[in-house]
C-alpha cells in the first residue's frame, strides 16, 4: 500500500488539492472561423463538436468574400478553458479552416441577434405585448386580429428578456438566428 507523503512546511495536505482550481469553472466563448466556402465544411466543424461531446449553444454561417469563397462561421460554446482550448486548436487543424478567433479573449467584441417572435391574444394582452414590444424596441412585422410577429435584436440575453415577457401575453412560436459578432476596433 503506498501512501503520498507530505514535505515538512508542507501546506497541501490532500492529492485533491493539487488539481487546478480553475478546472471545473465553465466559460461561454464566442469562436469566429474564416474558411472556404465548399461544400462539406460545415459539416466537419459540426462533427467536430458532436465527436468529442462539445455542445454548441448557437451556430451562424454566411458567406462573406464572394469572389474568394470565404464563409464566417460564428460558433458560441461553453466549456473549460482547457476544453475551450482543445476546440481552438482542433479547429485549426481542419484544412478549409483559414483563421480562427475566440472574441471573448481577444478584446472587446459586439454580439447581436435577431429574433423572431409569434405572440397572439386579444384585449389588454395584446396591448401589453405591443407596450413591451415598444419598451425593447421591437418591430412589428405582421399583424392579424389575433396575433403579432415581432422582429427583435440586440444581445442573446435581451432575446431572452423579451422571450420571457410574452411568454404569459402568448407566445405561440420563436425563431432565433444565432449569435453574430465581430471584434471593435480597427483590427
Amino acid at each position: 500500500m503506498s501512501a503520498l507523503k507530505i514535505k515538512k512546511g508542507s501546506t497541501s495536505h490532500s492529492a485533491y488539492e493539487l488539481r487546478d482550481p480553475n478546472a471545473d469553472i465553465v466559460e461561454r466563448h464566442t469562436l469566429a472561423c474564416i474558411v472556404e466556402n465548399e461544400p462539406g465544411v460545415l459539416a466537419r466543424v459540426i462533427g467536430l463538436f458532436s465527436g468529442r461531446g462539445y455542445n454548441i449553444e448557437s451556430l451562424t454561417v454566411a458567406e462573406i468574400d464572394h469572389t474568394g469563397h470565404m464563409s464566417r462561421i460564428t460558433v458560441v460554446t461553453t466549456g473549460t478553458p482547457a476544453v475551450i482550448d482543445q476546440i481552438k486548436a482542433q479547429l485549426g487543424r481542419i484544412v478549409p479552416v483559414h483563421e480562427v478567433h475566440d472574441l471573448t479573449v481577444e478584446g472587446p467584441s459586439v454580439e447581436r441577434e435577431l429574433g423572431l417572435f409569434k405572440v397572439s391574444g386579444k384585449g389588454d394582452q395584446r396591448v401589453e405585448a405591443l407596450r413591451l414590444a415598444d419598451i425593447f424596441r421591437a418591430n412589428v412585422v405582421d399583424s392579424t386580429l389575433e396575433s403579432f410577429i415581432f422582429e427583435i435584436t440586440g444581445t442573446p440575453e435581451k432575446i431572452d428578456a423579451f422571450a420571457d415577457l410574452m411568454r404569459p401575453l402568448g407566445l405561440q412560436e420563436v425563431a432565433r438566428t444565432g449569435v453574430a459578432a465581430l471584434s471593435r476596433g480597427a483590427i
